[in-house]
């Protein structure tokens, strides 16, 4: 049975989780791509609260990492990052409603879902660490390690540095605190940094009020976006859709939720994120998906019901229809490092999975994957995982 919805602190801290994820990325994606902040934050609080109800447990949602990060890299135009959205929706429903991704799940080897897993925790803690001493695009865009705030430096050492650390240090002491919830206390002490020493740039003339965002805000895109998008974003996107949005995702649901996860298939994963892709293009948001390392961060964090998926969903929904595109104004509040303390260890949480893993045929996959996706990226890592999964299980191959 679905878990009971469940409203404390718990699961307050635990829906802020994941919060170093999408704020970097959708923010970027409005500064550099000209999305349209109100559909972003409109489409990621509806989905949360749909996938919420739906599955019945805690259910991440991120923004499409490989989509994301290029399309801010390049610049790329606001209709061809919708154009992605739409066929990454296309191809996903395929997937889902034809049954072919149970049979792609049926043949992946555990030892590839956790390989995936730890490749895909190190990242998130390796762009923590970048986030704290101001190396992400982001950052480097804007030329200083935290751009939201008046203060860069505390003599040589710089002040992102000095929040990462005392973030850090602050998480590690109150993880495990069911009375003073870590993500909380966390995201409160990067709030109070930005009122305290944040350039505060428009909180000034924030005028309250109740703003609809537009359907198709942006317009449409073209044949040309779409045929740029498929061959750019959707291409590599989708082998790490598959492997950690899908596979990773509901393999980690049953490790922490067990029986509750039953509506956690992987073609109700594909369906669901098909729908939230079309949802999210039709208020000019950015392409959204699941992943274990959201269902990792929420659930480090504290969140144990689908009651934080409700939470977190009703603060994007309030405070978008409340402050409409000012809500970025708010959202800039948080310091850069403190993201970076929710992904460190969002990522450690995840990482840690590979515990299980006792064989030395099946560890050396693992930090095969790891390797290869250090190198290159992670859709490499797996689909080089599962060949080499297979391959192993010949008796006359050691390692």
């Amino acid at each position: 049975m679905p878990l009971p919805y469940t409203f404390n602190r718990m699961e307050f801290a635990g829906s802020l989780g994941d919060l170093g994820t999408i704020l970097p990325l959708a923010i970027g994606m409005i500064m550099v791509n000209g999305l349209d902040s109100s559909g972003i934050f409109l489409s990621v609080g509806l989905f949360y609260i749909f996938t919420g109800i739906y599955f019945g447990i805690t259910t991440p949602v991120q923004p499409m990492k490989v989509i994301g990060a290029y399309a801010i890299a390049t610049a790329m135009t606001p209709h061809q990052i919708m154009a992605s959205g739409i066929l990454m929706g296309v191809c996903l429903l395929f997937i889902g409603a034809t049954g072919a991704i149970t049979l792609i799940e049926k043949y992946i080897p555990k030892a590839t879902v956790r390989g995936v897993q730890l490749s895909t925790g190190t990242l998130l803690m390796a762009e923590g660490v970048k986030f704290m001493v101001g190396k992400t695009k982001l950052q480097l865009l804007h030329q200083m390690a935290e751009p939201y705030l008046i203060v860069q430096h505390v003599g040589p050492v710089s002040a992102g540095l000095i929040i990462g650390v005392v973030g850090s240090l602050l998480t590690l002491l109150l993880l495990e605190n069911k009375k003073i919830p870590a993500g909380l206390v966390i995201v409160c002490f990067g709030i109070f940094i930005g009122l305290v020493i944040g350039t505060r740039e428009g909180v000034g003339e924030l005028g309250p009020g109740f703003y609809l965002p537009a359907i198709l805000p942006l317009g449409f895109p073209e044949g040309a976006d779409f045929t740029f998008a498929l061959l750019a974003l959707v291409i590599p996107q989708m082998p790490m859709t598959l492997g950690n949005a899908v596979i990773a995702d509901m393999d980690l649901s049953i490790n922490y939720f067990g029986d509750a996860a039953r509506r956690v298939t992987g073609r109700a994963l594909c369906i669901s994120m098909a729908l939230g892709n079309f949802l999210s293009a039709m208020l000019g948001g950015m392409p959204l998906c699941h992943g274990a390392g959201g269902l990792a961060a929420h659930y480090r964090f504290g969140a144990r019901s689908a009651g934080s998926n409700l939470i977190i969903g009703g603060i994007f929904i309030v405070f978008t229809l409340t402050f409409g595109n000012q809500v970025l104004v708010l959202l800039k509040l948080i310091p850069m490092a403190i993201l970076g303390v929710l992904l460190l260890f969002a990522g450690s949480q995840l990482a840690l999975t590979i515990l299980d893993v006792k064989e030395r045929k099946e560890m050396f996959v693992v930090v095969t994957i790891l390797g290869i996706t250090l190198a290159s990226n992670l859709a490499a890592g797996f689909m080089a995982g599962i060949v080499l999964a297979y391959l192993l299980r010949s008796e006359k191959l050691t390692v």
